[in-house]
């Protein structure tokens, strides 16, 4: 048989099988609505409080009320960047964040554009980290807020989130980081790293599709998106996903109590892909900061050919990788993240995202990296645009 490696983890991974578990009892046996005041709903409240202590704990919060469940990420950066900004229309209107963000705070942003907000969008560098005096010189007195994600999920580069906070605070503004990408991969502590409202997503952590959280500093005041019943102290209403949140409790759990050791072995499989592949393949470069990135990805670009023709010819030979974000794949253009850094268009085109997870082996990256020179050689070979040198 053919094997299969896995490498698209920020697309989508496996629910860990002991979060599998832990979800079962809430789909048949207790099923009580946390609202409900009988035993049958106490019981399920308790299940929720315990799984967002869990989550707490992941994140460096201090108390259960600081933790809003949400559907997931893109629903978490709506209720912040749109929350902060209907809450403080009398203070300000004006919203800052990068041009590599994530499509859900994007597009968001571009949306309040539309009702009146003004939005600056601070430049990055070629590795894709925010210049903090750019963010500095942005910042005036209408500032309420600055969102930059806490990890980029594309090229994984980390963000000096704490400098950033300082920063924002100093001159008044509240600091949202999208910790999507981040959150269960490298350590957090809200409290440290000045951060008053923070986005995370259980699948992007081995938990359940489908439900995500918002952190949210004590004191730190905005407005309900979504108007109902008024479950989460008010701030999200709709009744909870019990199954889900108990799930996102237990990967949160699981993800703390692994994220030094796993860290440490995906960062040494990161690495030996990056250096195989590298040293294999002429005209190949690291998207992304070479040392302050994600564990677990590693983002190549190769010269004079397209991502999606490696994709394929991986696919056909059982990897699993990726061009960018999912959630971007379904256009024909480029990666405004990879532009962002100052790629060219054909640059940004040619680039291929391997995100590693737990099942992934030494054996899986040894297959890739053998594999990939004689692809990228073939696909050279039919392409106008090779130079000869790289033919022979």
């Amino acid at each position: 048989m053919m094997r299969r490696v896995y490498m698209d983890h920020s697309a989508g991974m496996p629910v860990d099988p002991e979060v599998v578990e832990a979800m079962l009892p809430y789909f048949t046996q207790q099923y009580g609505n946390p609202s409900s005041l009988h035993s049958w709903g106490n019981e399920a409240r308790k299940a929720m409080e315990d799984a967002r202590s869990k989550i707490v704990a992941l994140v460096g919060a201090k108390r259960n009320e600081e933790i809003f469940f949400t559907s997931g990420g893109t629903e978490s950066n709506n209720l912040a960047i749109r929350g902060v900004a209907y809450r403080n229309k009398d203070k300000g209107n004006h919203i800052i964040t990068t041009t590599i963000e994530h499509m859900s705070v994007m597009n968001t942003c571009k949306s309040l554009m539309k009702e009146g907000y003004n939005v600056t969008y601070i430049p990055v560098d070629k590795h894709g980290v925010v210049g903090l005096q750019s963010l500095e010189k942005a910042i005036t007195d209408k500032t309420i807020l600055v969102s930059v994600m806490y990890a980029n999920g594309e090229i994984g580069t980390i963000q000096p989130v704490r400098e950033i906070g300082e920063i924002a605070h100093r001159k008044g503004a509240l600091l949202h980081v999208d910790a999507v990408a981040a959150a269960g991969q490298v350590p957090i502590n809200v409290e440290k790293e000045n951060i008053d409202l923070m986005s995370i997503s259980s699948n992007d952590m081995y938990g359940p599709r489908g439900v995500g959280a918002l952190y949210g500093k004590t004191g730190t005041r905005i407005q309900p998106i979504i108007h109902g019943g008024g479950q989460e102290r008010g701030l999200r209403s709709g009744t909870e996903n019990l199954p889900a949140v108990v799930g996102m409790g237990k990967a949160a759990e699981i993800s703390k109590a692994e994220i030094k050791t796993e860290g440490e072995r995906l960062s040494r499989l990161r690495d030996k892909l990056i250096k195989g592949v590298i040293e294999s393949i002429p005209s190949s470069f690291l998207n992304g900061h070479p040392t302050q990135r994600l564990p677990n990805n590693a983002n190549i670009r190769f010269s004079y050919i397209e991502g999606e023709s490696l994709i394929l010819s991986l696919d056909m030979i059982g990897v699993a990788c990726s061009s960018g974000s999912a959630c971007t794949s379904k256009t024909l253009e480029p990666s405004h993240v990879l532009l962002a850094i100052g790629l060219k268009h054909e640059e940004a085109h040619g680039s291929l995202l391997f995100t590693l997870g737990k099942q992934n082996t030494e054996e899986d990256v040894d297959y890739v990296t053998n594999a990939l020179p004689d692809i990228v050689k073939r696909l050279r070979a039919i392409s106008p645009l090779t130079p000869k040198e790289l033919l022979s």
